[in-house]
């Protein structure tokens, strides 16, 4: 079938397989997390904190992340990352199973993981290429990657309450540490050619300068980066506000806020579907541009809904366009950029969209204590609308001076 035309490549597939239990478990421990942190402490505050902590690193650490990516052999530092992870969750899991929840603790693991998925997260991006056998498939294991990654995003949630109300809070926390072992095993199944890395004689600060001049001299990278940078600082962050929406807006509880989730989710599903059955990577810059802008007005109209259908409705077109546009921006740089310098094009790509997203939330935070909550999320829609004008501005002057040259 088209859809899974990139599983025929055995590594990619034992990739797949691996990485879709180990994100189950990784969504059930933030649900777990989420649910304990609130439940010690009544905390909203410290809610938001364990959240900035586990994503804030990759803001500072991702370029150093790619230039170290593309040193070194990306096969052995996935085993690594994902050893270091599953040690994370195992000591996790420890202090929770034995009832020492101490939230420093908990708040110290989760800045731990967040600077593992740093590295991890760049590194599998950049591997994603030698995974599958023919080249022309790698949009088609980009989008497979995604529709895992957000099946994971409901899935997980969903077991996790199915578990934290049955057996307890620590049965999500050992439960992530076992997903890990068959990540593990599926690795050291790969039969993988790593192209052999020349030793590097630079230093890895010359490597991080050359990185970033090679992304900011090419004109179609930067304009990309960009793109998807204004979209972690001012858009993506609108769904920090919806248990605002849920519970105070429409009245609801946990499980008003549980059909917002899985609302987006199911947006984003249908979004990787499609963008799994795209065959060539001509059309990325227009599916970025439209992307854009389904996203921005999705949430114009979910600001203002009557009704908790429409909000749900709008909710699963934001999620639609905001999966759409990350995908495409993601294997726009991993199909432009120049073999040598894909590791570090990737890492600015993470910074850009993960690392820039905790900032996002507590400018969104601000905002919407400011002003109330749908405003603020009119105005992200606003914003969103505007980024993909000047967007399609800047492409279509650029192609006119390439025009213009030629």
């Amino acid at each position: 079938m088209n859809l899974f035309r990139s599983l025929k490549s055995r590594n990619f597939k034992l990739f797949f397989y691996g990485q879709t239990i180990s994100l189950i478990g990784t969504w059930m421990q933030k649900t777990a997390v989420s649910w304990l942190v609130y439940q010690l402490t009544g905390s909203a505050v410290l809610l938001g904190v364990v959240g900035f902590v586990s994503l804030i690193p990759s803001l500072f650490l991702s370029p150093y992340a790619g230039s170290l990516v593309d040193r070194h052999n990306r096969y052995h530092i996935l085993v690594i990352t994902q050893i270091v992870s599953m040690i994370q969750a195992g000591a996790l899991a420890g202090i929770i199973f034995f009832g020492y929840n101490n939230i420093l603790f908990i708040i110290g693991l989760s800045l731990l993981q967040g600077v593992i998925n740093a590295f991890d997260v760049t590194c599998r991006q950049s591997l994603m290429v030698e995974l599958v056998d023919d080249k022309k498939d790698l949009p088609n294991a980009i989008a497979l990657n995604s529709t895992m990654t957000n099946f994971a995003r409901i899935a997980g949630p969903a077991v996790a309450g199915i578990i934290l109300s049955t057996f307890g809070t620590d049965f999500c926390f050992v439960g992530n540490f076992l997903s890990y072992i068959p990540v593990l095993i599926c690795l050291f199944m790969m039969r993988l050619k790593v192209p052999v890395m020349a030793k590097p004689v630079k230093s890895i600060w010359v490597e991080l300068q050359e990185g970033f001049k090679y992304v900011s001299g090419d004109k179609d990278l930067s304009s990309v980066l960009m793109m998807i940078g204004i979209s972690s600082l001012f858009v993506i962050p609108f769904n920090t506000l919806m248990p605002i929406f849920a519970k105070d807006i429409f009245d609801g509880n946990a499980k008003t806020f549980s059909w917002f989730e899985s609302a987006a989710g199911l947006g984003s599903i249908i979004s990787a579907v499609y963008l799994a059955n795209l065959t060539h990577s001509n059309t990325l810059g227009k599916l970025i541009t439209i992307a854009g802008g389904v996203f921005g007005f999705s949430l114009m109209l979910l600001a203002y809904a009557p009704q908790l259908p429409i909000a749900l409705l709008f909710m699963a077109f934001s999620g639609l366009g905001m999966m759409a546009q990350t995908s495409a921006i993601n294997t726009y740089i991993q199909t432009h950029a120049i073999p040598e310098m894909r590791g570090r094009a990737i890492s600015y790509y993470v910074m850009a969209y993960q690392g820039i997203i905790p900032v996002g939330s507590l400018l969104i935070g601000w905002l919407a204590h400011s002003i109330g909550p749908r405003p603020a999320v009119f105005i992200e829609g606003l914003i969103g609308l505007t980024a993909t004008a000047a967007f399609v501005y800047y492409r279509s002057r650029q192609a006119a001076i390439k025009t213009a040259g030629h």
